[in-house]
Order: structure tokens, then C-alpha cells, then sequence
């Protein structure tokens, strides 16, 4: 009879869920490039449906990473780290391209401050937990925010080249964009909440 052990590190850093992790990742600079060229150097709104198309490729790998792991039981500690990680990189660079070149502006700064500090709040609460071996799970709520962040960032993305096909992209953006900065305040103050009893005791 085989008795069947748990599989070596290397082999659960480089598991599908972990590999599609890393592609999530190296989308980002892809993103921010085609951005960048089309609005920074003017290379033509042709590059925000490129960047788009590679935006929405990382935000499916965000469910299907998820959907493997669960399926084939290749749930890791890294992968519950780098899960994470990977889709605040994603927003927080994207939100501050758009910013720089004007989509995000005016009183929507305030919606993209409050997801990107709330991000580091609560990476930070996370980390301090952490290292008191406390464990703070992902609820269902802050998937669901997690979602509104990548569907508004995605509109937003396509901006004026989107506006040129159906003129209410853009405001369909900022209208998501505040919903989601609403989700993220709440699933905040429900992150603090679970961790702060921790904190008064130590």
C-alpha cells in the first residue's frame, strides 16, 4: 500500500493555482506599460483595449486560481499570501495610472485614497496578526468587493477609448468605483473589528 504525504514545497510554490498567481502578477507591469505608452507617450486609445484584454486575462486567473486550488486540494500558505498580494498590485497600479492621467480625478480621488489606504491598513493588521499567529479569513463580502474593484478599474481602464463606443463607460466606472470604495470602508472596519481584541490584549 502507497501512503500518499504531503508534496514537497517546490512542488506546491509551482502548482497551477500559484502559477496563475505569478501570471495575475506579470500582468501588472503589462497593464501599467500599455497605459502608460497610451496616454503618457500618446500611442493611440487603440493600446487601453490591449490593456484592457490583459486586464481582464488577470482578473480570471483571480477565480480560477481559487477554483483549482480547491478543486485538486493544492491549498498552500504561499498561495494564501500571494493571492492576495497579487490583486492589490493589480488595483493599486492601475488606480494610479488613471489618476495620472486624469480618468480618476477630482472628487474620485477620494473613492481610489480610500481603497489604497484601507489596502495597507489592513496588509498591515494582517502582518501584525500574523506574527501573533492569529488568522484573519478572507470573507465572502470582501470577495465581493475585491470583484467590484476589478469590474470599476476595468471600466475605467478602457476610459475614452470605451467612451468613443458607448459615451457612459467612464461614468459607469466612477459610479463603480465609489461603490467599491463603500465595500472596502466596510469590509475595513470588519477586518479591524476581528483583529482589534488582539490588539487591546497585547
Amino acid at each position: 500500500m502507497t501512503t500518499l504525504s504531503n508534496p514537497p514545497t517546490h512542488t506546491r510554490t509551482f502548482s497551477v493555482p500559484n502559477m496563475l498567481t505569478y501570471a495575475r502578477i506579470a500582468a501588472v507591469p503589462a497593464v501599467v506599460a500599455c497605459m502608460y505608452w497610451s496616454d503618457i507617450l500618446q500611442g493611440g486609445l487603440w493600446l487601453r483595449w490591449v490593456a484592457l484584454t490583459i486586464f481582464i486575462a488577470a482578473g480570471v486567473t483571480d477565480f480560477f486560481d481559487g477554483y483549482f486550488a480547491r478543486a485538486w486540494g493544492q491549498h498552500s500558505s504561499f498561495g494564501r499570501m500571494l493571492d492576495p498580494i497579487a490583486d492589490k498590485l493589480l488595483v493599486a497600479s492601475c488606480l494610479l495610472m488613471l489618476a495620472a492621467n486624469g480618468t480618476i480625478r477630482g472628487w474620485s480621488l477620494w473613492a481610489a485614497i480610500v481603497i489604497l489606504c484601507r489596502e495597507i491598513l489592513v496588509s498591515g493588521l494582517r502582518e501584525y496578526l500574523a506574527e501573533l499567529r492569529v488568522s484573519v479569513p478572507v470573507t465572502r463580502l470582501a470577495k465581493w468587493k475585491t470583484t467590484a474593484q476589478l469590474v470599476a478599474v476595468g471600466f475605467l481602464v478602457l476610459g475614452d477609448a470605451g467612451d468613443r463606443v458607448l459615451p457612459v463607460v467612464t461614468p459607469i466606472g466612477l459610479t463603480l468605483l465609489w461603490l467599491s470604495a463603500l465595500l472596502t470602508l466596510y469590509t475595513g472596519y470588519d477586518y479591524f473589528r476581528a483583529g482589534v481584541r488582539h490588539l487591546i490584549e497585547e
